[in-house]
C-alpha cells in the first residue's frame, strides 16, 4: 500500500513539473515580440523595385511578424508607385513608416505624412512589453532657425543637414518619461554617427536611463548610410539596417557592364550605384531579455566594389552587402 501510495505521488509530482514547465514556455512565449525591418528601398529608382518590396512582405508574413518598418527613402506619391503602397499594405497586420530624406525630394511633410497615412512626422506607439519611438531628422539647421526638409531644399552643405528639431526634443523627453516600458527608436538617420545634434539626442536616452534607474532605452534602429553595422555607447545599443537594394558609391559603378543601355538610361542612380542581387531586411525578437536580429546576405552585382578597386567602407561606413546577425543582450 505504501509503494502504491509512493508511486501516485511521484506521478503526481511529476505532472505537476511538467505541467509547470509548460506553462512557463507559454507565457515566455507570450512576451515575445516580432517585427520586419527594412531601410531604403528606393524602390521607384531600382529595376526590381516591386520584387525587392514583395520578397519583404512575403518574409514578413511567413514570419509572422506582429508589424512591419521601413525607415525611409522608400517610395513617392504619384502613381507609378502605387503598386509599391499597396504591396505595403498588403501586409494586415501593423505596419509604420519612417520619413527619409529622398521622401522630401518632391513633397512638404504634410504632403508625405497623408500620404503615407503616417500619424505624424514623429510619433511612438506600444507593442507588448515594448514602446516605439519614431524621429525625424530631416531638419535643417543654419545656426539661426530650424526648417524642415521640403521639395529637395536640403541640398546644402553637410553641416546644416540631418538635425532633430527643437520641438522634437521635448517631445522626446515626456514621451520617454511617459512610459515604464522599454524602449526601441527608430530613425532614417543614425543617432550615433549621421544627426548633427545626435550627442544631444543620445544624452537624452542616457538621462532617461538614469532617471529611471533601469535600462530602459535599449536599442535604436537608423538606415540612410545603406550600410551595416551593430555598436553600444553608454549602455544604448545602435544598430544600423542596411539598404534593401543599392549602395551609392560616389562614384561611376561601371553601371555599362551591369545593367543594359535602356536600363541604365531609365534608372539614372544606377550610374554611381551598386546594387545587391537580393534585398535585405532582418526579422527582430524582442524579450525581456534582449533582441534576436535575423538578418540577410546578398552579392554585389557585378562590377563588384574590389573590381572597381574600392576599399571595405565608405568614410565611417562599412561598406557590405548584408545585414549580419546580431544578438543584443538588454
Amino acid at each position: 500500500m505504501k509503494r502504491k501510495l509512493f508511486f501516485i505521488r511521484l506521478l503526481c509530482f511529476g505532472f505537476t513539473v511538467v505541467f509547470a514547465e509548460c506553462f512557463c514556455s507559454c507565457t515566455k512565449q507570450e512576451k515575445t515580440l516580432r517585427f520586419a525591418i527594412a531601410s531604403d528601398f528606393h524602390a521607384p529608382d531600382v529595376p526590381d523595385g516591386e520584387k525587392r518590396v514583395a520578397s519583404f512582405i512575403k518574409a514578413a508574413k511567413d514570419a509572422k511578424v506582429d508589424f512591419i518598418i521601413e525607415l525611409g527613402d522608400f517610395c513617392r506619391l504619384d502613381s507609378p508607385s502605387q503598386v509599391y503602397r499597396e504591396l505595403w499594405d498588403s501586409f494586415e497586420e501593423d505596419k509604420y513608416h519612417v520619413i527619409g530624406n529622398h521622401d522630401m525630394d518632391k513633397y512638404t511633410p504634410e504632403e508625405y505624412v497623408g500620404g503615407m497615412k503616417m500619424p505624424g512626422r514623429y510619433y511612438s506607439f506600444d507593442q507588448g512589453d515594448f514602446h516605439f519611438i519614431i524621429l525625424d531628422g530631416n531638419n535643417l539647421y543654419d545656426g539661426k532657425e530650424y526648417r524642415h526638409y521640403a521639395r529637395a531644399n536640403y541640398y546644402v552643405d553637410a553641416k546644416m543637414r540631418a538635425f532633430i528639431d527643437p520641438e522634437q526634443m521635448v517631445w522626446l523627453k515626456k514621451d520617454l518619461a511617459a512610459t515604464d516600458k522599454k524602449c526601441v527608436l527608430f530613425s532614417h538617420q543614425s543617432i550615433d554617427l549621421c544627426l548633427n545634434n545626435g550627442a544631444a539626442v543620445r544624452q537624452i536616452l542616457e538621462e532617461e536611463n538614469i532617471r529611471a534607474g533601469f535600462k530602459k532605452v535599449v536599442l535604436a534602429f537608423s538606415g540612410h548610410n545603406h550600410s551595416n553595422y551593430t555598436k553600444v555607447i553608454n549602455g544604448v545599443t545602435y544598430m544600423q539596417i542596411n539598404s534593401a537594394s543599392y549602395v551609392w558609391i560616389e562614384q561611376p559603378s561601371m553601371t555599362e557592364k551591369r545593367y543594359p543601355k535602356e536600363i541604365n538610361e531609365k534608372y539614372s542612380l544606377l550610374e554611381y550605384s551598386i546594387t545587391y542581387d537580393k534585398p535585405l531586411y532582418a526579422i527582430v525578437t524582442l524579450t525581456e531579455e534582449g533582441a534576436d536580429v535575423k538578418g540577410t546576405k546578398a552579392n554585389f552585382v557585378p562590377p563588384t566594389p574590389q573590381d572597381l578597386n574600392m576599399g571595405d567602407s565608405i568614410g565611417s561606413y562599412p561598406l557590405v552587402s548584408v545585414i549580419e546577425d546580431a544578438t543584443i543582450k538588454f
